[in-house]
């Protein structure tokens, strides 16, 4: 099969898709436009490798989002930012962390099917919750983590772990996760 037959397959699966699928690779291709910009407006100097990888990896991940691209997509922009960056937090490093954050929730549900699959948008309310208190989380521990590091508190990297295991885990209980096999 030719590149061109596997687009042009891939696309008629895709119009063949239900809402849900087609909404889900939308999130991931806006969440990942903005993380791209944000990048790209920031006044410090990022690698000029990055947008040459995180496109092609971005486009990857919206038509084939149980591919490794997604992963290395958000590796790229999170080590772009790590390398280049100010060690300070604002609101540029929390937009970034929750566009990134959209990406990898909008991967996760779109991987779980393939680009046919016929789902109805009721299957997007397990995901609704997790996500709503994941992007309202990014914020605050960003903030709360600037707080304290600015405080010069002891122990400060103690809290921010403690802080972020009960994020993750209030995450995971709102998704409704079951330890081991159901």
């Amino acid at each position: 099969m030719t590149p061109s037959e596997k687009i042009t397959l891939w696309l008629a699966q895709l119009q063949a898709s239900g809402l849900a699928a087609r909404l889900a690779r939308l999130v991931i291709a806006i969440a990942g436009g903005v993380a791209l910009l944000v990048s790209a407006v920031q006044p410090w100097d990022q690698l000029d490798l990055i947008p040459l990888v995180a496109i092609p990896m971005l486009v990857a991940t919206v038509v084939l989002p149980d591919s490794l691209a997604g992963v290395i997509f958000i590796v790229v922009m999170a080590g772009g930012w790590l390398m280049r960056a100010p060690a300070e937090v604002g609101w540029s490093l929390a937009l970034l962390a929750i566009a990134l954050l959209m990406v990898h929730l909008a991967t996760a549900f779109s991987a779980q099917l393939p680009s046919y699959a016929l789902v109805h948008k009721q299957a997007l309310r397990r995901w609704l919750v997790p996500t709503a208190i994941a992007v309202v989380l990014v914020p605050v521990v960003a903030i709360a983590a600037a707080l304290i590091r600015d405080a010069a508190v002891p122990g400060s990297m103690l809290v921010t772990v403690v802080a972020l295991v009960l994020a993750t885990t209030l995450i995971w209980f709102a998704a409704d996760q079951r330890l081991g096999r159901d």
